[in-house]
């Protein structure tokens, strides 16, 4: 299984993840801000991610790690 990790204090919050994320459990957390005052992005279910690590490759700031 795959463990995702989201740096949240340094995700601007654009959702380029949201969108290329093939299992749809990525979503930004609208409960929250971080300290650049963004909400970050979160995994909902990670028991349903495979590690594809699109996530990871989209983002422009480097803020996920997936690990296999």
């Amino acid at each position: 299984m795959a463990q995702v990790t989201f740096i949240t204090d340094k995700c601007k919050g654009c959702a380029l993840c949201v969108h290329a994320c093939p299992k749809h459990i990525i979503k930004m957390n609208e409960q929250s801000l971080n300290e650049k005052g963004y909400h970050p992005a979160e995994i909902t279910d990670m028991d349903k991610c495979i590690g594809c690590a699109f996530c990871a490759t989209i983002c422009p700031d480097c803020v996920i790690i997936v690990e296999k």
